[in-house]
C-alpha cells in the first residue's frame, strides 16, 4: 500500500500511512463520505433540517418518504445552493486566513400527487411518486497554513520510514526508480533519487547502506501548506407514499447514489542558509469515486389534527469505490555539484510516484428517527418541529476483492477495528418552527451534531452546532423560500508525523461555513 493522504471534510486532519495504519485510514473515509449535516429545500433548512414529523415539501423525497402523502397536487422544485467556507489556520505560531465560495445544485424535485380516489368506503386514499436530486455533502474546501520550522522537515519523515525499513539498501531504493517513464515505485525511491534521501558510504565508498541521512536537515525551514478539495456525495431518489384515513401516512423509498472527491494537497519548504538546496515540494493528489445504493421507510400519524408523530429507518449507503492517489517529490538544488548529478541523471527536478488505483467497498452507518410537529393555530400561525436521529457511526465497514484472500480478510479486519476503536454511535438532535402571516413564511431551527470522534484526536471537540433560519413566499401556484445556515468547528491538520510527537507540528484549522439556499417552484 503506497503512503498516501487523506483531508476529511468533517475532521479536516491529514496523515500518512504505511500499510498497518490502513484500517484507520479507510474507516475515515468511511465516515468522511457518510456524514450528512444538512440537506433539502431551504424551507427544511430554515428550520433545522428536520425531515421527520413533516410532509408536504421536495425534502422528504430522501428524508421522510411518507411526507409525500401528504401532497394533494404535483409540484416541481429547484434549490441552487451557495456555501462559503472562510478559514483562520494557526501553525508554528503564525496565522492564515482564507475564503472560498461556491454554488451547488441542492436539491431539485418532481412529485406526481394522484388524486383522491372519491370512494368514502376506501380506505386508501391518494398515493404520490416523487423523483429528485439532492446533494448530502459537499467537499470543496481549502485553507493555507505557513511557519518557520526549526524542529524538523518533511524529509526526516522519509528518513524515518526508510531507517526503519530492515535490510533496506540503497540499491533497492535505486532499483525502485524506471528511467524509461521517468516514474518511482514510491515516495521513497523518488527522494533516493533526488539525493533527499541518502546511504551511508560502506567500506568500497557506496552510499548504499543505513543509516540513511540527508543534507540541510540542521537548516530552519519555512513551510507553506496549500489543501484544496472537491466534490460531493449526491443523490437520485425514487419514493412512493401512500395516505389512509388521512390520518396514517407510509413512504418508501430508493436511492442511488454517487461519489466524487478531489484533493491536492501541496508541502513546501524553504531552507534558511541552505548548502545543498533551496527549497523542496511534495505534492498529493487524492482522487475517488463511486457509486451506491440505499433505502427508507418512513411513517406518519396524525395523533390529532394538531399534532403528528413520524420516524425513519434508513439502511446504510452500501457504496463501491475507486480511489486513485499520485505523488510528486521535487527539488531546487543549489549546491552546483548536486545539481549537476540530479540534472545529468534524470533530466530533471522532479519525480513522480506511480499512481496507485484501490478499489473498496463502503457500508455506511444504520440511521433511524423519531420527530413530532405541533400545528398552532391548526396550522394557520405555523408549526413547531423537533426530530432526534440516530446514526450508527460504529456499524461502518468497509472491505476490498483486490488482493489474495489473507489479505482481503485483514483489511477488512483492519477497518473493523478502527472504526470501533475511533466511532461512536451518536444522536443528532434538530428543532424548528414556521410562523405564518398570510402568504409570507418566516422560519428558525438548530441543529446539535455530536463528535462521533472517540479518540479526541488533537484534544479537539468537533460537535457542530447549525443555527439556521428563512423567509418563504407561497400562494396558489408559486413559492419561493430562502434559508441560511451557518456553523463552526475546529479541526487539526499535521502534514507528516514523526515517532516523537515534540518533533513535528499540527496546524489549528478555525471554520466558519455558512449556506445559504433558495429554493423556487411551482404546483401544477
Amino acid at each position: 500500500m503506497t503512503t498516501r493522504l487523506l483531508i476529511f471534510g468533517g475532521l479536516l486532519f491529514g496523515t500518512g500511512a504505511a500499510f498497518g495504519q490502513t484500517g484507520s485510514i479507510y474507516a475515515d473515509a468511511a465516515f468522511q463520505y457518510n456524514e450528512i449535516q444538512q440537506s433539502g429545500t431551504a424551507r427544511f433548512r430554515g428550520i433545522g433540517g428536520n425531515h421527520t414529523a413533516l410532509g408536504g415539501d421536495a425534502s422528504t423525497l430522501f428524508g421522510n418518504p411518507a411526507g409525500l402523502g401528504f401532497y394533494n397536487r404535483s409540484e416541481l422544485s429547484f434549490s441552487p445552493t451557495f456555501l462559503n467556507n472562510s478559514s483562520q489556520t494557526t501553525y508554528l505560531g503564525s496565522t492564515t486566513t482564507d475564503s472560498r465560495g461556491r454554488v451547488a445544485v441542492g436539491q431539485l424535485g418532481l412529485i406526481l400527487a394522484g388524486g383522491d380516489n372519491g370512494n368514502s368506503n376506501r380506505r386508501w386514499r391518494r398515493t404520490t411518486f416523487g423523483v429528485g436530486y439532492h446533494q448530502n455533502i459537499n467537499f470543496n474546501n481549502g485553507f493555507t497554513f505557513e511557519g518557520l520550522n526549526r524542529r524538523s522537515s518533511l524529509v526526516d519523515n522519509l528518513l524515518d520510514d526508510a531507517n526503519r525499513i530492515p535490510g533496506l539498501t540503497g540499491g533497492q531504493l535505486n532499483n525502485g526508480y524506471d528511467p524509461n517513464i521517468r516514474q518511482a515505485d514510491d515516495l521513497l525511491a523518488a527522494a533516493y533519487q533526488l539525493y533527499l534521501v541518502n546511504g551511508t558510504p560502506d567500506a568500497q565508498g557506496n552510499n548504499t547502506r543505513a543509516p540513511f541521512f540527508s543534507y540541510d536537515l540542521l537548516n530552519p525551514r519555512s513551510q507553506q501548506n496549500t489543501f484544496e478539495s472537491s466534490g460531493s456525495q449526491s443523490q437520485w431518489t425514487v419514493a412512493y407514499a401512500g395516505n389512509l384515513d388521512d390520518k396514517l401516512y407510509l413512504g418508501i423509498n430508493v436511492g442511488l447514489s454517487r461519489l466524487r472527491y478531489n484533493s491536492d494537497n501541496v508541502l513546501t519548504e524553504v531552507i534558511q542558509g541552505g548548502n545543498s538546496f533551496g527549497d523542496i515540494g511534495q505534492r498529493d493528489r487524492l482522487t475517488v469515486s463511486g457509486n451506491g445504493i440505499n433505502a427508507t421507510l418512513g411513517a406518519i400519524y396524525k395523533l390529532t389534527p394538531s399534532v403528528q408523530i413520524g420516524a425513519t429507518v434508513a439502511s446504510p449507503n452500501f457504496m463501491r469505490v475507486t480511489e486513485t492517489f499520485t505523488q510528486n517529490l521535487r527539488v531546487n538544488p543549489v549546491d552546483p555539484n548536486l545539481a549537476d548529478l540530479i540534472v545529468g541523471e534524470l533530466n530533471a527536478t522532479d519525480v513522480d510516484v506511480a499512481p496507485n488505483d484501490f478499489d473498496y467497498s463502503i457500508t455506511g452507518p444504520l440511521r433511524a428517527s423519531g420527530g413530532a410537529t405541533v400545528f398552532l393555530g391548526g396550522g394557520k400561525i405555523g408549526f413547531l418541529t423537533a426530530s432526534a436521529e440516530y446514526v450508527g457511526y460504529a456499524g461502518m465497514r468497509a472491505n476490498t476483492s483486490g488482493g489474495n484472500a489473507s489479505d482481503n480478510s485483514a483489511f477488512r479486519n483492519n477497518v473493523r477495528n478502527s472504526v470501533q476503536q475511533s466511532y461512536q454511535n451518536v444522536v443528532n438532535v434538530r428543532a424548528g418552527a414556521e410562523f405564518r402571516a398570510g402568504m409570507f413564511r418566516i422560519r428558525g431551527g438548530a441543529a446539535y451534531l455530536p463528535d462521533a470522534d472517540i479518540s479526541r484526536r488533537d484534544n479537539i471537540d468537533r460537535t457542530r452546532l447549525l443555527i439556521s433560519g428563512g423567509l418563504g413566499y407561497r400562494n396558489d401556484r408559486f413559492f419561493a423560500d430562502v434559508s441560511g445556515t451557518f456553523n463552526t468547528t475546529e479541526a487539526a491538520f499535521t502534514p507528516y508525523t514523526r515517532p516523537n510527537p515534540a518533533d513535528y507540528g499540527s496546524a489549528l484549522i478555525n471554520n466558519k461555513l455558512s449556506t445559504v439556499t433558495l429554493s423556487l417552484g411551482t404546483f401544477f
